[in-house]
């Protein structure tokens, strides 16, 4: 296949995926439901921290998670003992989540019951970067034991997410990681991108960003909804 052609089915399928995630997020609104999606590398910590969000949220609001893998479920059979709503999405050879599989993945699903929904993407921070998935807000995360210069190396997943989670916090001291240098290189990448530092294993940082996320949900309340036919 030519490099030309190549352009032409690439932009072809993302001009696909735009029209479908138009279509979720004026689903998500008109159901009044604050859609989060998390990308990281393999490892850095994606379902850990969201199986303890699942928990800290569940007593007060109505959460439900889609998680993307390649070939297992053993991540929504983890984030299940949050005792919320856990579907899986499995991708095969795809390396992310299209909006597609999160719009076939929600059939049957009353949206209008949730207050919050979580996607989880699959591991990578190259492919899921190009592709919206209708969501409100997206993370990246990436872990202390990954190294500083993490968003140097992958620039465009900064700059297309919302918000960074510097992860495994309680692993800092042992990884040796420079907290100022890793900042410097976000700020270098996405200058003014808001981050946290949190730990899934020790709950620090978890506070400040479920502040954070009320504080989205609840701003995103006050913007008029968008019909479906648009």
């Amino acid at each position: 296949m030519s490099e030309t052609r190549l352009v032409e089915v690439r932009q072809h399928v993302l001009k696909r995926n735009d029209m479908a995630a138009r279509a979720l997020r004026a689903r998500f609104r008109e159901a009044g439901v604050y859609v989060v999606s998390l990308v990281s590398s393999p490892g850095a910590g994606k379902t850990a921290f969201l199986e303890r969000v699942l928990g800290l949220l569940r007593d007060r609001h109505r959460v439900a998670a889609l998680v993307g893998d390649l070939a297992t479920d053993n991540d929504a059979r983890r984030l299940a003992r949050s005792e919320v709503p856990v579907r899986q999405i499995t991708t095969g050879t795809v390396c992310h989540l299209e909006a597609e599989m999160v719009a076939a993945a929600l059939d049957g699903w009353s949206l209008e019951g949730l207050d919050f929904l979580f996607i989880e993407n699959v591991g990578n921070l190259v492919c899921p970067s190009t592709f919206d998935l209708g969501e409100d807000l997206r993370l990246v995360l990436f872990s202390v034991t990954e190294g500083e210069d993490k968003p140097l190396k992958y620039p465009t997943i900064f700059n297309t997410a919302d918000l960074c989670l510097i992860t495994k916090t309680d692993l800092a001291a042992a990884a040796e990681f420079d907290a100022a240098a890793a900042h410097r290189s976000i700020q270098s990448v996405r200058p003014g991108m808001e981050v946290y530092e949190v730990s899934a294993k020790t709950g620090a940082g978890l506070g400040k960003w479920l502040d954070f996320l009320q504080s989205r949900r609840a701003a995103s309340r006050q913007r008029p909804s968008i019909s479906s036919n648009v």
